[in-house]
């Protein structure tokens, strides 16, 4: 009989350097695209993004096909959200805006089910193999992956406190939010800013606690994979189509 499937993004945590995509477009055919191109991983997200959990659902079931990790990202840290996600089988979840060891706290509890956490029990849903995975309650915490989102200066000055909280897998730096928290909205390469998110990622060093990024900028990411970020997401589906749509236009003017 099927069982519980293997968190093969958690495995790697740490072992080696995982390379991603940022899905935020809502499209199952576009991830579908993308999860042949070789990304180790994808994150699904839902807090910008028009992705509700049916195309969750959608994008989780190309993952699983296409032996690409998935990542989702809840709207919010609420455990109403993370439960449903959870029942449709997510297992690897970025918790926006952490901002104290408290808030990482209720991250963890989100996924736990009782006594361990908060989260309500489903013994039918997707995630738990429509109830035919008899193993799942005793091994579905081995298979889950919290990873925790910096995005202000409250979030940096408690950066070692998050980290040390029980089953945070990992710290992950959002430069967009950072860099309007200290002033600079909109111009995540500022100087402050990107001397803020070194300092992030050496303290986390420190620590071996394994680290996340994304950007758009591909000289900083390749000055990210360079530094040893353990996962990276390279782009956004939107960034990648819009820059080479524009480009490829641009080019056939000229000519």
């Amino acid at each position: 009989m099927a069982s519980l499937l293997e968190n093969k993004f958690k495995r790697n945590l740490g072992r080696k350097q995982q390379l991603g995509i940022w899905c935020t477009l809502g499209s199952p055919s576009l991830s579908e695209l993308l999860a042949v191109c070789g990304f180790d991983w994808m994150l699904i997200d839902t807090e910008h993004s028009p992705n509700e959990v049916p195309l969750v659902v959608d994008q989780l079931r190309i993952a699983e096909a296409r032996d690409i990790a998935p990542v989702v990202r809840p709207a919010w840290n609420d455990a109403v959200l993370v439960k449903r996600l959870m029942d449709q089988g997510v297992q690897s979840l970025l918790f926006p805006y952490v901002q104290n060891a408290t808030e990482a706290a209720a991250a963890v509890a989100a996924t736990r089910f009782p006594p361990h956490g908060v989260r309500g029990v489903s013994g039918g849903s997707r995630g738990a193999g429509y109830g035919l995975w008899p193993d799942y309650f005793k091994r579905y915490a081995e298979e889950i992956c919290v990873i925790v989102q910096i995005e202000t200066l409250e979030a940096l000055d408690n950066l070692e406190q998050i980290a040390a909280v029980p089953d945070v897998d990992a710290v992950f730096i959002g430069p967009a939010d950072l860099a309007a928290a200290m002033g600079h909205l909109g111009n995540a390469q500022h100087p402050d800013v990107q001397n803020a998110i070194d300092m992030g990622f050496q303290r986390l060093k420190v620590l071996g606690k394994p680290s996340g990024y994304l950007s758009t900028n591909e000289p900083e990411v390749e000055r990210r994979i360079a530094q040893g970020v353990d996962f990276v997401s390279v782009t956004t589906d939107g960034a990648l189509i819009s820059r080479a749509a524009t480009g490829l236009l641009q080019r056939l003017r000229k000519a």
